[in-house]
């Protein structure tokens, strides 16, 4: 009976613990950027921008992975007056410690690549993706739209952190974050050394430029009056503004893609839930509900709904075409799920039950394209054939 009882007891103070420490969340405390004041570069509401840094360690101390909070997009006064006295506009208001999963886990089981890496997650507060240059006053009120400022900001206060001296680097985002990263790869690549390995991932950041149900071109529309009232054309791929009659699609990825140099990796779902909701079927153009049931659950949509769908799956792919054909350090994974952002969150990134392209999950191919192990140009069949999926409908 005693031996039962120690050895009970030994299981519950070492392999147990073991267990519970390894579904704990992992707490990474605000740091705000003291000195952005000086330069105007500020939230919404004029609090300071803020970022959490879990420092690297072992053979990973000189790397560095940025990732962008995502959240949206503001488009006008109101909806940014509203948006200021939020966590998306004010740093005031967010919680002051971020849980750091999948490609932010220091974990070697759960985020191979990355784990021991100088690992940083810029919190997302201006409403343009980092990129906008305005400020908007009237007597009752003033409007920081600064993201670019931000974006200085935060690499300035990192760079004699370490990251000045880095050997690696990866810049990522998710949705609002990853559109950030394809406005601010290259210029990433140029603060740090000339012989540091530079690249960029966008996670559910490729918006399409595409007619809604109604033919409209609703969510362009959008995307204009974030531009124009944030002041971000500035900001934008001068070769790209340049180069079209309306320089403000620049602020879509497929029209800024071409105009990067910087390796680049594009994880997308070719039915993102986000898109799905806004771009191709946006309230304005489903007055009466009728793609209701196929939004909340895909295998409540009629055939021609689901037609609607893959046409959309095939658009995304066009667009991306010219990416997969012609560039030589480009990935991609583009599976057939129902989600929106999958490299957060550790069931899709890197898991037993990860969705997977040719059996490879999401953190392999990020990891065989970013360390030049394979090839990395991952397209799913249509939907409904991936069995692999987490689809994260709302």
């Amino acid at each position: 009976m005693n031996f039962v009882v120690a050895f009970v007891f030994l299981y519950l103070t070492t392999l147990a613990p073991c267990h519970v420490r390894s579904q704990q969340r992992h707490l990474i405390k605000m740091t705000l950027v003291r000195n952005a004041r000086a330069t105007n570069a500020l939230c919404l509401d004029g609090s300071l921008p803020a970022y959490h840094l879990d420092r690297g360690f072992g053979d990973g101390k000189d790397n560095w992975l940025l990732q962008f909070e995502g959240g949206g997009w503001c488009n006008d006064l109101k909806s940014c007056l509203e948006r200021a006295k939020t966590r998306r506009g004010s740093t005031s208001y967010m919680s002051k410690f971020e849980d750091f999963n999948g490609i932010l886990s220091n974990s070697a089981t759960l985020n191979p690549g990355f784990y021991n890496w100088n690992r940083v997650k810029l919190r997302y507060c201006d409403g343009a993706s980092f990129t906008g240059d305005a400020v908007f006053t009237d007597k009752n009120t003033t409007l920081y739209f600064k993201g670019q400022k931000i974006w200085d900001a935060i690499i300035r206060d990192l760079l004699p952190q370490g990251l000045g001296k880095a050997q690696k680097a990866l810049l990522s985002g998710c949705s609002a974050g990853g559109l950030a990263t394809f406005h601010h790869c290259d210029d990433f690549a140029k603060y740090l050394p000339t012989n540091a390995t530079v690249k960029c991932l966008s996670d559910a950041g490729f918006f399409l430029d595409e007619r809604d149900i109604s033919l409209n071109y609703t969510f362009r529309l959008f995307f204009k009056n974030v531009v124009q009232l944030q002041g971000a054309e500035q900001n934008q791929n001068k070769n790209c503004t340049m180069a079209l009659k309306s320089p403000e699609l620049c602020f879509f990825p497929q029209y800024a893609l071409s105009y990067i140099s910087t390796p680049y990796f594009i994880l997308n779902s070719a039915y993102d839930v986000f898109q799905f909701h806004n771009i191709l079927v946006p309230p304005s153009a489903d007055l009466r509900g009728y793609w209701n049931r196929c939004k909340l659950n895909p295998a409540a949509c009629t055939p021609d709904q689901i037609n609607t769908l893959q046409g959309f799956r095939l658009d995304m792919l066009a667009a991306l075409k010219p990416f997969n054909t012609n560039s030589r350090t480009g990935g991609m994974f583009i599976n057939s799920c129902f989600a929106h952002c999958q490299s957060e969150l550790q069931e899709t990134w890197f898991a037993a039950d990860s969705p997977r392209i040719n059996k490879k999950t999401i953190a392999e191919a990020v990891g065989d394209w970013y360390f030049s192990r394979n090839t990395s140009k991952e397209i799913d069949c249509a939907y409904p054939c991936d069995s692999t999926c987490h689809n994260l409908i709302p």
